[in-house]
């Protein structure tokens, strides 16, 4: 392992952080000492700074460690790289939350700080906050920039000016779990993070002028384009999208977090499809968006008939409360317009269901993924078949194209590895948190591995994590970084030769 290439890549990110930092910290200036001069309002612009100049200071550092290192990026460095990544970054971005300090009742300490800062570059949408409305503006707009780039942002950006840092980025791509290249067309790996990007940006722009054109204010509409797009979830405003009661707000919201969970390599090959019939035939393939929106639709008809009998209400009105929740949920975003921890039972044991599954694979949604999901539905019949007819051939196909078996074997390691890391986490969490109930501590952790956000019980969507202590916040934080790079990015790192010399 070579420290110091390691030292030049993680600093040239931290730097990156920084320059974002110093960004929104120029807004934090203007808004606290010429727009609305106030206590609160300076103390965020003071600490946006401190943190943008701290994170500056230290990305150089390391980036200086390992200045003149070669600059060939090994498989093994890729790996810690996009590892130790997430927890660097979100230390660094937690810095604005730890030295605001107006407001005694709202200040943060090193675990909640640190919480809310991965939660935000993980996408996951779990807060601490308990009155959000009560910070500046400045540490709010902070709070959803960081799940813009957590969502496909920051490394995508990073891998497409690596070139300045005269490393190599394949490797690093191919472990970020939410850039899938496999279908990419372009012979440079800086091309198709730059067409990423523009995908992102794009969606991001027309999601924002929607916002704007239907009455929201334009604070809020950025705010809530970053955290839609990044299928994230934080929002500027403690009844979040409810507090608009706008169903044209709902709607537009609820498009964009589908965008967001589909995957952003199909969006590449409808801009840059070709004449020949190969393109068109893996467009027409598509199968795991197609399956994606099945299923969300069933779940919508079948929640709403359950509310409708439970409740004595109209249809259309039980589909308009389901509608929304069902979106923010299947797509890992974590929004909200109703409190579905009243639903019926059935109800909630769908949404516990959505959670799990998540949304494409290349999106920014969190969750198993749907393309693992058929992949691990066909695997199951074929060895069910098996079981009785040994000698039949299956010819497992995904889109249209036949993983080959490694593809196969990794699904089936994936949801298991999941399923065990589930049942820990329950049990750990049970153990720090003794006068959590059960559905609690289970919607606390399904929350944060599948990057959700919000759970159920007393981590509901319309509470928050403020209460938990701070070794199960940072346990929490942990298993968020673990969904966010599914698992094996988080868990290597704790592998002793890795570490180790070939």
């Amino acid at each position: 392992m070579d420290v110091r290439r390691l030292a030049k890549v993680l600093g040239g990110l931290v730097i990156l952080l920084g320059g974002f930092m110093l960004l929104v910290s120029i807004y934090a200036y203007i808004d606290g000492y010429l727009l609305d001069p106030s206590e609160k309002n300076q103390s965020a612009s003071q600490a946006l700074l401190s943190g943008a100049g701290i994170t500056l200071v230290a990305g150089i550092g390391l980036f200086l460690v390992g200045k003149n290192v070669a600059t060939e990026f090994l498989r093994r460095e890729a790996l810690v790289t996009v590892g130790l990544s997430w927890f660097l970054s979100a230390g660094f971005a937690a810095l604005p939350y730890y030295f605001y300090s107006a407001d005694p009742e709202n200040q943060l300490g090193i675990a909640k700080s640190f919480f809310e800062s991965m939660s935000g570059l993980t996408t996951t949408g779990a807060t601490i906050m308990t009155d959000i409305e009560a910070y500046p503006r400045s540490i709010l707009l902070w709070r959803a920039f960081t799940q813009y780039l957590g969502g496909i942002g920051i490394l995508v950006l990073f891998v497409s000016v690596l070139s300045f840092l005269g490393v190599g980025g394949r490797s690093m791509m191919a472990q970020e779990s939410s850039l899938n290249i496999s279908e990419s067309r372009a012979t440079k790996i800086g091309e198709t993070a730059f067409n990423l990007l523009k995908v992102y940006l794009v969606l991001s722009v027309i999601c924002f002028l929607g916002l704007l054109a239907l009455g929201m204010p334009a604070f809020d509409a950025v705010c809530h384009t970053f955290t839609a797009i990044s299928t994230a979830g934080f929002s500027p405003k403690n009844a979040s999208i409810g507090h608009y009661q706008s169903l044209g707000i709902e709607i537009w919201i609820a498009l964009f977090m589908l965008l967001g969970s589909v995957s952003f390599m199909f969006y590449l090959l409808l801009v840059k499809r070709k004449k020949d019939d190969r393109d068109w035939r893996r467009i027409r393939s598509e199968e795991e968006g197609r399956d994606y929106l099945i299923i969300l639709f069933a779940a919508m008809v079948v929640i709403s008939l359950n509310i409708m009998y439970t409740e004595q209400i109209g249809f259309w009105a039980s589909l308009r409360e389901c509608f929304f929740m069902v979106v923010a949920i299947s797509s890992t975003t974590g929004f909200g317009t109703s409190d579905y921890d009243q639903w019926p039972v059935a109800s909630k044991i769908i949404l516990w269901s959505l959670m799990v599954i998540g949304g494409c694979a290349g999106s920014t949604a969190g969750g198993l993924k749907m393309n693992r999901v058929i992949l691990f539905k066909r695997l199951a019949y074929k060895e069910l078949v098996q079981s009785f007819r040994p000698h039949q051939v299956f010819k497992i196909k995904l889109n249209g194209v036949a993983p080959d078996q490694k593809v196969l074997m990794q699904t089936s390691m994936f949801v298991a590895i999941s399923a065990m890391l589930f049942g820990i986490s329950i049990v750990v969490v049970g153990l720090i948190e003794p006068d959590l109930d059960f559905e609690s501590v289970v919607g606390a952790v399904m929350g944060s591995l599948f990057n959700i956000g919000p759970g159920f019980g007393m981590v509901g969507p319309t509470d928050n994590y403020g209460f938990l202590n701070d070794g199960t916040m940072f346990f929490l934080s942990i298993l968020m970084a673990m969904g966010r790079l599914e698992f094996f990015a988080v868990l290597v790192l704790f592998v002793p030769a890795l570490w180790q010399k070939y």
